[in-house]
């Protein structure tokens, strides 16, 4: 069977940016629904048989309901393609209070045909997923409240412990309840001895659930659907079964601004080594983030424009510059003629960061007065670590005398 895997949309992640005229949708928002368009042409032309999409569809768990409104036109596209999609809930989907609606719900509620929301850990066989040859097991986020609620545990470090020891058994007895004539698909929203995070640490919420990696890479699983780390990856690359992170469906800041953006089609059948095909998301929007020290005065707000790339680079870019500086060139940056030369990026972020230079500190128990100029020079010298000291003390000792 072909199977598409995409994980981490975000589609409400409008932190950059301006809002779009005709739709009042945040222009940043088009750019993840673009993407995310991509993924369900894909799935409809290539005839997939299984969509899974492992967690996290918006930045937060309460997205207005116009988020919530463009999300559900696309699974509806889906769901009226008759391909059978699974929605596992992510650690920013769900409330952290027990009893409250994920951000997922309503697919549930309202029993969206060929949809099925995965908000629990649960073993899925071929009559649970519409007559598919294939089996599911699948864990989502489980949220802190909810871990310490199932083990009785008053401190949520124990909690995690005590279900990452019990989640291998849990898995292992779904194993042995499997058809060993079908394939078996783990799908999970976790983390993952061993895997590399990029730079979405800052939009992860919570404490992470690690699976180990002898878990995942069971040779009786047939693919690993993971999401929640937004660096594409294969944590058992060259071996079976491929244990995959798709990564997020856009850039959503700068930490991923070398990395491209994927989904993956996978062909799963028993018996066979499982093929993974790596789909690159074309017109994903640049990030360019540079970083340079001012060396001299001269000419502060040419050497910063020389630090960025060419005009025609940054257009509809997102880009940041960060400068360090000393604190007393401040005025010396023309910051109006930096943002005129990148007046066709998509945003620029201009961050300084002025450095004091720090002050020679005299030895305990000496005070100034006691010192005379050239040992006063000789302090200050050491602490700035001149390359020329020795003439500047000569020169200092002319003028001293001369002034004498």
């Amino acid at each position: 069977m072909k199977l598409l895997h995409f994980a981490d949309a975000h589609i409400d992640m409008a932190n950059y940016g301006r809002h779009d005229p005709v739709t009042g949708l945040p222009l940043r928002v088009l750019d993840f629904l673009k993407s995310f368009d991509t993924i369900v042409d894909t799935a409809i032309s290539r005839k997939v048989d299984m969509v899974i999409f492992a967690g996290d569809a918006y930045k937060d768990r309460s997205p207005s309901p116009t988020f919530q409104r463009e999300w559900g036109k696309r699974i509806m596209r889906l769901s009226q393609a008759e391909i059978p999609t699974l929605l596992l809930v992510g650690n920013h989907d769900i409330s952290p209070s027990i009893g409250r609606a994920h951000a997922l719900q309503e697919f549930k509620t309202l029993q969206v045909p060929y949809v099925k929301v995965l908000d629990a850990p649960t073993l899925l066989k071929s009559e649970d997923l519409w007559g598919l040859p294939v089996q599911v097991i699948a864990m989502p986020w489980i949220a802190r409240s909810g871990l310490m609620a199932a083990t009785g545990e008053t401190d949520s470090t124990q909690a995690f412990s005590r279900i990452e020891d019990n989640m291998g058994q849990l898995i292992e007895d779904w194993i042995e309840e499997c058809d060993s004539s079908l394939p078996i698909i783990l799908t999970a929203h976790a983390s993952i001895e061993g895997a590399k995070f990029g730079g979405e640490r800052l939009v992860m919420l919570g404490n992470d659930l690690v699976l180990s990696g002898s878990l995942v890479k069971n040779p009786k699983f047939n693919y690993v659907a993971m999401g929640h780390i937004h660096k594409p990856q294969d944590v058992n690359e060259g071996h079976q079964p491929p244990v995959i992170y798709p990564g997020s469906i856009e850039r959503v800041d700068f930490g991923e601004a070398k990395e491209d953006r994927f989904f993956v089609i996978a062909d799963v059948e028993q018996g066979k080594d499982t093929t993974v095909e790596w789909n690159q998301l074309t017109g994903v929007r640049k990030f360019i983030d540079r970083r340079t020290t001012l060396m001299s005065s001269e000419e502060a707000t040419k050497q910063l424009i020389e630090a960025l790339p060419g005009q025609k680079e940054m257009s509809d870019a997102i880009v940041r510059l960060v400068v360090e500086y000393p604190r007393e060139w401040d005025t010396l940056i023309d910051e109006p003629a930096l943002r005129k030369y990148t007046a066709d990026a998509f945003e620029f972020h201009f961050v300084k960061r002025p450095q004091s230079e720090s002050r020679a500190r005299l030895p305990e128990g000496q005070v100034v007065s006691s010192l005379s100029p050239l040992e006063l020079l000789d302090q200050y010298l050491a602490s700035a670590k001149a390359t020329n000291a020795d003439e500047l003390k000569k020169l200092a000792e002319q003028i001293l005398s001369e002034g004498e």
